[in-house]
């Protein structure tokens, strides 16, 4: 819509991403934060960080509303932490009206206008969504604001299944508001305040995290791989650089004899994932990584070693959306939110639920309310653009928390080293590998799986497809051609459209 009636590409991406606060409420808030990896047409690639910032003072133990939940996957649990007691300065709202000022062509009210829509009509939940619900269920049920929009109105203490339509009418008010004050309604007048009095019940957001927010403009992480340049995420965030690093491994390591899923293939992406974690610990890189992080890990000697390593025998040893748009022009923007699950607690009025970052223990490697204050927390989230010779661009990246990484690079190696059509790379079966457990999505060959299973023995192959391993969404303009592709991951209900 935003496309068809004049807008750019970075008008269409944040009116995606208000749109999808709305299509995809435990993937994307207003109340979380992200990523856009930007590349004007005729400018060089720009990182726009927009997200969250670990509040300004501790938070008490004794008083702090912060508690964990375990969320059920299926073949996989993960337990999480909610609660006031984790919520980290949102950064959305201000990345979306920076970016709209500074690359889009829109006014701001027309940007939102599709995202109000959505929230008054409602949106009939699919049977992904559904299942999405059912996995976060305890945090959704925290709340009476949250139970008032996503529970059952004829069954009590049951949320939203498949085909139930749900819609959230003040968060369609206030993105009404919001596009006449502008971000100073969230970050310094009534939303601060509503924010700020909220956490005084257990949380530690005050009026002055709100106020001291700024969005960070940032060189992408550059790289190559079979002939393309690739920009990603760059430092302190920590996915950009732990792709880079598994792809300069397998840069020397791919084999154009393999054949997609065999043996030898696996085996080596498993591999660089597992190097890629000890490298990780080796060169002191961690969640609180420094702007030389890439210095460290991208380091020749190390790599040459690691590299020694993957080509020799085998050693023994999360909620996320992703929206990517090129328009005619050739600007391209890749951008990846989080929300992490919600933290279970709407900022009153608005229908905008709080993050809940510091209860992410991805993020939070020292340990939970052991973060550094006023500190930008760091991400796996790796917004991705590719240039190849000819003039053919993608934009991609992924959802899906610590498989975010290994999600894009398993799509990226499918692109650019087995020569797979975009929605084909999106969609093939992926692997996973972390603390000596293997994941793997079917179909898998009977002698794969037991060669497979003899160096790795906790290993588990799964049903089908599943979110648990990212939700890869692209799209790939050749400006060459004229040909333009798209491919939504089918793990995350993902969507391709043309204009």
């Amino acid at each position: 819509m935003v496309l068809d009636d004049g807008g750019n590409a970075f008008d269409a991406a944040m009116a995606a991403m208000a749109a999808a606060c709305v299509a995809e409420p435990v993937l994307c808030s207003l109340g979380g934060g992200g990523f856009l990896l930007a590349r004007p047409e005729g400018y060089d690639p720009l990182l726009y960080d927009f997200f969250v910032q670990t509040p300004k003072r501790p938070i008490d133990p004794a008083t702090a509303d912060f508690y964990p939940v375990l969320c059920d996957f299926g073949a996989a649990q993960q337990e999480f932490h909610v609660g006031l007691g984790a919520a980290a300065t949102p950064g959305c709202v201000k990345g979306l009206f920076q970016v709209v000022e500074e690359l889009g062509t829109m006014p701001i009210r027309t940007v939102v206008e599709p995202a109000m829509e959505l929230a008054r009509q409602g949106v009939e939940l699919n049977r992904l969504q559904a299942y999405i619900f059912d996995v976060v269920r305890p945090i959704y049920m925290i709340t009476e604001a949250s139970r008032a929009i996503l529970e059952k109105p004829d069954k009590p203490g049951t949320l939203v299944g498949e085909g139930d339509v749900v819609a959230n009418r003040q968060f369609a008010d206030f993105l009404d508001v919001l596009a006449i004050e502008g971000e100073r309604l969230f970050y310094e007048g009534e939303v601060s305040a509503a924010i700020a009095a909220a956490c005084r019940g257990g949380g530690a957001l005050g009026r002055g995290d709100l106020e001291g927010y700024e969005l960070i403009r940032r060189r992408p992480l550059a790289f190559a791989f079979g002939g393309a340049e690739l920009h990603t995420n760059p430092p302190p965030s920590t996915g950009g650089i732990l792709i880079a690093f598994a792809m300069q491994l397998l840069e020397h390591a791919f084999s154009r004899d393999w054949r997609f899923g065999d043996a030898d293939h696996l085996a080596t992406m498993i591999r660089a994932m597992a190097l890629t974690n000890e490298a990780r610990v080796e060169s002191g890189l961690n969640e609180q990584a420094g702007e030389d992080a890439a210095e460290r890990l991208l380091d020749p000697e190390l790599l040459a070693r690691y590299r020694g390593e993957i080509m020799g025998r085998p050693r023994a040893r999360r909620g996320t959306t992703h929206i990517s748009v090129i328009d005619r022009d050739g600007n391209a923007a890749a951008v990846t939110l989080s929300n992490g699950e919600g933290c279970g607690h709407l900022v009153p009025g608005t229908g905008v639920m709080l993050n809940n970052m510091l209860g992410e223990e991805d993020l939070n490697p020292a340990g939970f309310r052991a973060w550094p204050t006023d500190t930008r927390m760091v991400s796996m989230m790796a917004p991705t653009l590719i240039s190849e010779p000819g003039g053919r661009l993608t934009a991609l990246g992924s959802g899906g928390s610590n498989r975010i990484r290994t999600a894009i690079m398993q799509a990226l190696v499918n692109l650019l080293g087995f020569g797979m059509h975009l929605p084909d790379a999106v969609e093939a079966p992926r692997c996973h590998f972390e603390n000596g457990r293997l994941d793997i999505e079917p179909p898998l060959a009977e002698a794969t799986e037991e060669a497979l299973r003899a160096i790795w023995p906790e290993l588990t192959v799964w049903e089908s497809l599943n979110l648990f391993f990212g939700g890869v969404h692209a799209v790939r303009a050749d400006f060459g051609s004229g040909d333009v592709t798209g491919a939504g991951d089918p793990r995350r209900g993902g969507v391709a459209l043309s204009c």
